[in-house]
């Protein structure tokens, strides 16, 4: 598994991570033994780089990797988040930033992981009522007191990030980044990381596996799934945005390559600050996916994947609207 630098932290994490959401909640259901298998196979396979939140499947996320951690948290690398607030039915309420919900939620997912200590621990979404230095500052006690050993923001502005910065070391930023995302390279986000050493992680770097080819019709997801809701899956914009993932099949043909491998090589080529936590709930998906650390994208390639995308105008924005409002804050 090839290996980045997490921030300035001198720490090694896998170049391409899991993202475990789906294993919960949002893309239809899932087998929770299949689930477990993929687990300890991303582990044989030097994928430890993993990613959850207490608000996925309302906390059962966090459980099932409990299941695995048991026995193996040595081998993992293991980041959750904070900040969403949801009622026991699952509905959305808001976000929260402040001192005394940061520790709160803090030992509640320590709990339901089962762990004694959270590696990288983010804020899920910024709190627009609490400033993010007194976000930081509880979290900075965290760390003080060995619960979490790094901290992280998720769907920041640049300015949010350089704020909280300046009060303790960030040491990652989770942002949605793939071949038909690619708002960080304009918002300031991509510059401000490089210039304070700051990890990126890439998540839904497969476009919610809208780029990986397999999906034609709005018709091949379950009921259930929240894609079903989101602006750029819904109504013509689903067929509007195959373009891109047609373009793709025919660059990743040429390659020898599959679709999905040659998005994740593409993401990791855009700095070496950047890592990728695609989701998958199939082993045979997690090693496609790991088989894209090892794609190498000459400069010709590179710039040709780039005319592609930015000839192309993704229609819809990445959520619905009132969630678009929790983001870039």
């Amino acid at each position: 598994m090839s290996l980045r630098e997490l921030g300035k932290t001198g720490v090694k994490i896998s170049a391409i991570g899991l993202g475990c959401m789906g294993m919960s909640e949002f893309y239809g259901s899932a087998d929770e033994q299949e689930n477990i298998n993929v687990l300890n196979r991303a582990i044989d396979l030097g994928s430890t780089f993993w990613d959850t939140s207490d608000i996925y499947g309302n906390g059962a996320n966090e459980i099932l990797l409990s299941k695995v951690l048991k026995d193996k948290r040595d081998k993992v690398f293991l980041c959750t988040k904070f900040g969403g607030l949801r009622d026991s039915n699952g509905a959305f309420l808001g976000v929260s930033g402040k001192p005394e919900y940061v520790r709160q939620a803090c030992e509640r997912s320590l709990k339901r992981l089962g762990v004694d200590y959270i590696d990288l621990y983010y804020q899920h979404r910024m709190d627009p009522n609490t400033p993010i230095e007194d976000t930081v500052d509880a979290l900075a006690e965290l760390v003080k007191e060995g619960k979490v050993k790094y901290i992280g923001l998720s769907e920041c502005s640049a300015k949010t990030l350089r704020r909280a910065h300046k009060i303790h070391p960030i040491a990652a930023i989770q942002m949605e980044y793939s071949p038909w995302t690619i708002d960080i390279e304009t918002n300031g986000i991509m510059e401000a990381c490089r210039e304070l050493g700051v990890t990126i992680v890439a998540y839904s770097p497969l476009g919610r596996g809208f780029l990986t080819g397999k999906y034609k019709s709005i018709d091949d997801f379950e009921p259930d799934d929240v894609r079903r809701m989101l602006p750029r899956f819904q109504g013509e914009n689903f067929d509007k945005n195959l373009v891109i993932v047609r373009k793709f099949e025919e660059f990743a043909n040429k390659k020898g390559v599959t679709p999905s491998q040659l998005c994740l090589a593409w993401v990791l080529a855009q700095g070496d600050n950047i890592v990728a936590i695609p989701g998958t709930r199939k082993i045979k998906y997690l090693e496609e996916n790991l088989e894209g650390i090892k794609i190498h994208l000459t400069p010709e390639e590179l710039s040709e994947i780039r005319q592609i995308i930015n000839s192309i105008e993704i229609i819809g924005t990445r959520y619905k609207e009132e969630h678009m409002k929790t983001v870039d804050i």
